[in-house]
């Protein structure tokens, strides 16, 4: 059962001595059960978030972020043109932690949305690239993973070969994805500082004197050192904003040029379709598997008509829908790919982890945006009620029940609301070291995960 506002304005109470709750409202762009959360306001006139995890799965993505968010100090985010959230606080709830963090004012837009050209596309891609300039050394202080070229592609292999084996992939895409697997040029790149996890609604957005800038970014589970073109992934659904997304990043990157990061960027996002497929035969749901089963052979018809730009060779940009034609059929090799000398057995991903509307932007190709009517999101985080006297601190305003999730749809901000929030996100907050929990939690979850799998489906 999900928590009610006035549980979380308690806990969050609790998380962060002093802090007094005068409002809360909704926080999401939708129920994922992943998270009870809620945005409460406080009598300082700021605005934080509270969220408890409902699985082992969100347990564990919560404690990944924590160890991250420690690791982004205040020198490394100086080096960022957006702001990330600070941990003000964390508390026992349950079984679990309820960790209340600052709110990232702003609004959020699907890949599919962005528009072309100078503006907002412009701006993701300046951040991207910002976020991959940094010195990578940070990471592994605070015991993030560091995966190298060819461990990153032996883990492509691995997902490759467990997926042939289901005997469920057509012939074609087994074979699109064993040749990349197999092109050393493929694979030749500088490991980077990665978020790990960036889909489009990993940017929050607002209003600036300029336009429409990225302002924030969410969602820091997945920070490790590796290949950056797992970061552009989810360009493969933004159509031909995905265009001015990677120019931009290209002109802002102080990294040396990698001709063949588009490439890997739609191979990694073409994979998503192969994770899907093994996460519903790991936990036995027969319906997961059917709809990756048609989601592969979309990917057949309307994305690999394309035989003169195999992944295995350099290629112009991501192909949409409109330059792909009929697939010729391929003959495809003879057993399962076999692993390089080194590969490691086993996964090395999570296979529990999907945004499922990306999915079917990677098949479809969706995503042709038009600056005229891009706008706010249409599912917007509900207003948060303040009463005229108010309340107690903890009390609960509605007493609904929160939606989940951690997405935000928020208005733009005055000029005199940005500044006020500037001052109040330079006060000090309140100390604590989460690391040390966090380890402990992500150990336990290691040992615990092939027992308990989260059923629940696709986060968003």
């Amino acid at each position: 059962m999900a928590r009610s506002h006035l549980t979380l304005a308690a806990l969050a109470t609790s998380a962060v001595p002093g802090l007094t709750v005068v409002g809360s409202g909704p926080l999401g762009l939708g129920a994922t059960g992943d998270f009870d959360s809620a945005l409460l306001r406080t009598a300082a006139g700021d605005e934080v978030v509270v969220r408890v995890p409902t699985s082992q799965r969100a347990e564990t993505e919560q404690a990944r972020e924590l160890i991250a968010l420690a690791a982004l100090t205040d020198g490394i985010r100086s080096r960022l043109p957006f702001t990330v959230p600070l941990v003000l606080g964390q508390t026992p709830a349950g079984d679990t932690r309820a960790v209340v963090s600052s709110y990232l004012a702003g609004f959020q837009v699907s890949a599919d949305s962005l528009p072309a050209g100078d503006g907002v596309a412009t701006s993701i891609g300046g951040s991207i690239a910002a976020l991959h300039s940094l010195p990578g050394s940070f990471v592994g202080d605070v015991g993030l993973s560091a995966q190298s070229a060819e461990e990153s592609r032996a883990e492509a292999s691995s997902v490759v070969d467990r997926a042939m084996a289901t005997r469920l992939l057509p012939a074609a895409v087994g074979t699109r994805w064993t040749d990349a697997i197999g092109d050393d040029a493929l694979w030749q790149f500088n490991p980077t500082v990665v978020n790990g996890t960036v889909s489009a609604e990993s940017f929050v957005i607002a209003d600036h004197e300029v336009g429409q800038i990225v302002v924030g970014m969410i969602g820091w589970s997945g920070l490790r050192l590796s290949d950056p073109a797992h970061d552009l992934h989810w360009l493969s659904g933004a159509g031909e904003a995905a265009d001015s997304v990677f120019a931009a990043y290209t002109a802002a990157s102080s990294r040396a040029p990698d001709s063949r990061i588009r490439v890997r960027a739609m191979l990694y996002a073409e994979l998503e379709l192969a994770r899907w497929l093994l996460h519903g035969k790991d936990v036995h749901d027969q319906s997961i598997v059917e709809d990756a089963v048609s989601l592969l052979d979309g990917l057949v018809e309307h994305v690999l008509g394309d035989v003169m730009h195999p992944l295995s060779q350099q290629t112009g940009p991501v192909l949409s829908v409109d330059d792909v034609e009929t697939l010729l059929e391929r003959t495809p090799r003879a057993g399962l790919a076999s692993r390089r000398d080194g590969a490691s057995s086993g996964t090395g991903m999570e296979t529990d982890s999907y945004d499922r509307s990306e999915l079917e932007n990677v098949v479809e190709g969706r995503g042709h945006g038009d600056d005229e009517s891009f706008g706010h999101d249409e599912t917007a985080t509900g207003p948060i009620d303040i009463p005229s006297d108010h309340p107690r601190s903890g009390d609960d305003v509605d007493g609904t029940t929160p939606e989940q999730g951690d997405g935000s749809n928020r208005p733009s901000l005055s000029d005199d609301e940005r500044a006020r929030r500037t001052r109040a996100s330079s006060r000090e907050t309140v100390e604590f070291d989460p690391v040390a929990w966090a380890v402990d939690r992500i150990r336990a979850a290691d040992e615990d995960t092939s027992s308990q799998t989260d059923t629940s489906g696709p986060p968003r």
